[in-house]
């Protein structure tokens, strides 16, 4: 960590939940009293009773229940029965929509409406208006479909006003909307703000429209991990503009795709303004957009503005197309740099026109039109402007948007008394159980058997469903990172064998005990140091998405353990025990990750940035390693630092000051060494060690000065000697002043050779 501000980074376990007691079973085959049967077989707790957060996530199945569905999962037929199945476990699932015959020919209101499905609605209506307002307002799960909707229409409009705001896993699909219609608006104002991992796709939207305009204002702002995808939009489309307006602003890891959007259409003219701005982590891929059309216009104001990182992707954009206009400006100026990607940009157009202003840095141009004065860029950042770099710098309330406050802070921080902010810490994934192992040793898991997964789930092709199990498989597949342990759990007796194979059977688990203080300030009561505050062996659980509950557990090198009480700051009383992990190690984090982003630095250069002896010693200078590894930089002969520091800091006036000696920083390392092994005693001690300050008689010395450096943090012992007639004998002190080393410790080695 840097030199006032401990050694690593800690984060709070954002699986915490209130943990309530609860009395077991009295059936002994249900799955909750087989998992408690487990625990105590396998897990050698001292006396401490079952852990009641791990039965709160057990299976709420009976007996009979958990044997007749292991019997179809064996039969491979667990999907003939999923409705049931879920409800019984607790698990996610999706309703499985069937088409409707029914149609409607009127006008229609739709306010604090939710869950419908849309099919032939507005066929061929003639002028008239459709309004959704407050549709699936803050709802779990909704699913909503719009097939086939306003098709061929005349004059017909649609108003999609907060749509489905702070609603939690949505999917919501457009298919064939306002397709061959004529005139008309469909507008999105506030449509699906706010809103926890969304899936929403638009296919075949206004394909073959005439004149029929589209406008998304406020689209997707401030949400949270999904995907939108835009497939044949406006294809063959004529005169039908379409506007794009603070789409996806301060939204965080949203990817966008926009397939054959466009195609072949006649004068198109989309507009992209404040496109992603503020996001963090935005993912947009165009593919095939605008290819063989006529007289488009196509414009990018302030898109991807400020945003984190990110990445844009143009493959055949406005390809083979005719006079088409197509202006970037403000585009990409991220204060972290994201990566844009062109690739047969404009090739084989006639006549067409694309600008570059005030553009980024980090692009990739491949393939890309090279008929003169079709391509023009003008204010272009290279990565060598200082004003430019200056202009991009990250402020400290973007930083908030991006990365809540108190997710990440110093481990010097977490001291009793002081006050800091506590990020929301609130469950929001879906409620799930854990299944038996009887019935999950007889699913699969892997990306091979993606299909098979798909079909047991009823997941449709991309649909939520089928991206959810997607994106766990992915992460439970992914290489794991230098010295990571990983394995992805679904069953709590997995969690169990894959918790004692990396600790042994003698573990604790630990969780924060509510959500009391989430998103204000607290304050910090007393604090325990796991293991004395040592490295230390842990394993960390992390929720996935997925339809049954999925933990990623995984076990990381280089580690200390925290509790603390959690105070009201105004009353003083206790509201709530936390658990908090520091990272000693970065080193393989990735550059982007928000530890990084809120509190500095990069991967492996905040542990060891520079390593200081005291509080109050900002005038000396520091030992930098950050280029170095820490076993290069451990037989440097910098590492001699504190000794030369002391001896500049030492008035050669006083008497009382000069008269010391310093041992080598190495003198403590083989110390310990040397009491690691058997039959070491004083004496033996002292003939061993007398090498180190030979020529030197220690007992006439006023003061004797130990460096201490363990986990990359230095500490000091003082052996003070009392003056000849004092007969209190020597006394020692132990100067630690982020208390990472343990004193008793060191002070009990230290007089071992005395």
């Amino acid at each position: 960590m840097n030199s006032h501000g401990g050694g690593c980074f800690t984060l709070l376990f954002l699986f915490c939940i209130s943990v309530t007691s609860m009395a077991l079973e009295t059936n002994p085959f249900t799955p909750k009293a087989a998992l408690a049967r487990y625990w105590n077989k396998e897990i050698r707790s001292g006396g401490l009773p079952t852990s009641q957060f791990l039965l709160s996530k057990a299976s709420p199945m009976t007996a009979v229940q958990s044997a007749t569905f292991a019997k179809l999962a064996a039969q491979n037929a667990l999907s003939t029965q999923l409705p049931a199945f879920c409800s019984a476990a607790g698990l996610l699932c999706f309703p499985d929509l069937s088409p409707s015959l029914e149609k409607h020919d009127k006008d229609s209101n739709f306010a604090v409406y939710s869950d419908k499905n849309f099919t032939n609605y507005a066929t061929g209506s003639a002028g008239g208006l459709d309004s959704f307002k407050n549709y699936s307002d803050g709802e779990n799960l909704p699913v909503d479909s719009f097939r086939r909707y306003s098709r061929d229409a005349a004059g017909h409009n649609d108003r999609f006003a907060n749509y489905a705001p702070g609603t939690n896993v949505a999917d919501q699909s457009f298919n064939t909307y306002g397709a061959g219609a004529t005139g008309g608006e469909g507008k999105f104002t506030g449509y699906n703000e706010q809103i926890n991992v969304p899936n929403l796709k638009f296919t075949s939207y206004a394909d073959e429209g005439n004149g029929r305009s589209h406008d998304f204002t406020s689209y997707n702002k401030d949400s949270n991990s999904g995907n939108q995808g835009f497939t044949s939009y406006g294809k063959n489309a004529n005169g039908a503009p379409n506007e794009f307006a603070g789409y996806g602003e301060n939204a965080n890891v949203i990817g966008s795709g926009f397939t054959n959007y466009g195609e072949t259409g006649n004068g198109a003219n989309d507009t992209f303004t404040s496109y992603g701005f503020n996001g963090n982590v935005p993912q947009n891929n165009f593919r095939s957009y605008g290819d063989g059309g006529n007289g488009g216009v196509d414009g990018f104001a302030s898109y991807r503005d400020q945003s984190n990182v990110g990445d844009d992707s143009f493959q055949s954009y406005a390809k083979n197309s005719n006079a088409a206009k197509v202006n970037f400006g403000n585009y990409g100026k991220s204060f972290n740099e994201g990566t844009d990607k062109f690739s047969g940009y404009g090739q084989g157009g006639v006549g067409s026109k694309i600008g570059f202003k005030g553009y980024g840095v980090n692009n990739t141009f491949k393939d890309y039109t090279k008929s003169p004065g079709a391509v023009t860029f003008a204010g272009y950042t290279n990565r060598s402007s200082s004003s430019s770099s200056a202009e991009m710098k990250v402020s400290g309330s973007l930083v908030n948007r991006w990365v809540e406050p108190g997710k990440f802070f110093r481990e010097a921080e977490l001291k009793k008394g002081n006050a800091m902010p506590m990020p929301d810490i609130r469950d929001r994934m879906p409620k799930r159980s854990f299944l038996p192992r009887t019935i999950i040793s007889k699913l699969p898991f892997a990306t091979s058997h993606i299909g098979e997964l798909k079909r047991i789930f009823h997941a449709d092709d991309n649909s939520t469903m089928e991206a959810l199990i997607a994106n766990s498989l992915s992460e439970c597949e992914r290489a794991p990172s230098p010295g990571e342990t990983k394995r992805c759990v679904g069953s709590a007796e997995d969690m169990i064998d894959f918790a004692t194979s990396v600790l042994g059977r003698r573990v604790e688990l630990r969780t924060t005990a509510n959500v009391e203080g989430a998103k204000r300030k607290i304050l910090i009561g007393a604090v325990k140091r796991i293991n004395g505050g040592e490295v230390t062996k842990s394993v960390s659980c992390h929720q996935s998405l997925y339809p049954y509950l999925l933990y990623y557990c995984h076990s990381v090198p280089k580690v200390r353990v925290y509790e603390a009480d959690i105070l009201d700051p105004s009353s003083k009383a206790r509201i709530n025990h936390g658990v908090a992990i520091c990272h000693v190690d970065t080193s393989s984090w990735s550059p982007t990750h928000g530890a990084f982003m809120a509190l500095g630095s990069g991967p492996g250069r905040i542990e060891r940035e520079t390593m200081v002896l005291l509080d109050d010693d900002e005038g000396l200078e520091t030992l930098d390693c950050a280029d170095e590894t820490r076993d290069e930089c451990m037989k440097d002969a910098k590492i001699y630092y504190p000794s030369r520091c002391l001896e500049l800091q030492a008035s050669p006036s006083q008497k009382a000051t000069c008269d010391y000696h310093i041992l080598s920083t190495f003198f403590y390392k083989k110390l310990q060494q040397e009491l690691s092994r058997k039959g070491s005693g004083k004496e033996s001690l002292f003939v061993k060690f007398r090498r180190w300050w030979k020529g030197v008689n220690l007992f006439e010395k006023a003061y004797i000065l130990i460096p201490i450096h363990e986990d990359l943090h230095w500490s000091l012992v003082i052996i003070c000697f009392p003056e000849k007639d004092n007969k209190s004998g020597p006394m020692l002190l132990h100067l630690d002043s982020l208390k990472l080393h343990y004193s008793r410790v060191v002070l009990e080695d230290i007089t071992r050779i005395d």
